[in-house]
């Protein structure tokens, strides 16, 4: 079998993964695939019909029902993608705060997470992708020849969020936020499942660019990315 030119960046919420795949993307010519994006446009799917989160037989049914795709930028508005849900952009929508408090419920349910890697997956094998989020190391694309784990801690990533609230002039409670990252990681734990042969990366130390020096010295030396 031919090993797709994959690779995948996966993470707890918050570690700085994004960043890391968008810039190793566009250092690479790959195209940069958040996979969560999937799940934030199915989110607002179930939050404008109505539908309770916490139902996954519903939930599902959306999921089965919902036409989501993945595109380049398709404007020049500082996206980094377009994603469609039923023919609409939603590129900006998915980042609604209503989204953002909802998209761990709906994405929580098996059934839901069947079908969006089915997709993703299918998008991965066409190759020349870097592709982010939770699972798809260990589960979407686990033949890929280059898997990246990134972890951060909470302290850490509770510290960053601060300071770019901070610098928007915007105040927050560390406490509350802490606490909410804390809780967020717990309910991303049945879904976080690194590969076995991932390289972790501690991001605690270093930065974004040092992070992606590395990650570019990783696939300088993997002959499958050649």
């Amino acid at each position: 079998m031919t090993i797709p030119r994959v690779i995948t960046i996966d993470g707890p919420a918050g570690s700085g993964k994004s960043t890391l795949g968008a810039n190793l993307a566009t250092q690479l010519g790959y195209i940069y695939f958040d996979t969560g994006i999937m799940y934030r446009a199915l989110t607002l799917a179930v939050i404008e019909a109505h539908c309770d989160p916490h139902d996954a037989v519903a939930v599902t049914q959306l999921a089965e029902q919902s036409l989501i795709s993945v595109h380049a930028p398709t404007h020049d508005d500082g996206r980094q993608y377009t994603i469609m849900l039923n023919g609409r952009d939603v590129t900006w929508d998915i980042r609604q705060q209503s989204v953002e408090k909802t998209v761990s419920i709906a994405a929580a349910h098996p059934t839901v997470r069947q079908i969006l890697r089915a997709r993703q997956r299918a998008i991965g094998l066409q190759g020349n992708v870097v592709m982010v989020g939770r699972d798809i190391g260990s589960i979407v694309i686990p033949e890929a020849p280059l898997k990246i784990y990134l972890d951060v801690s909470i302290a850490e990533r509770a510290h960053r969020r601060v300071a770019e609230l901070t610098a928007r002039g915007e105040s927050i409670d560390v406490v509350q936020l802490t606490e909410s990252i804390r809780v967020r990681d717990e309910r991303d734990r049945h879904v976080m499942q690194p590969a076995t042969d991932a390289v972790h990366i501690n991001g605690d130390t270093d930065t974004p660019a040092q992070t992606l020096a590395y990650v570019l010295q990783l696939v300088a030396n993997c002959p499958a990315l050649r």
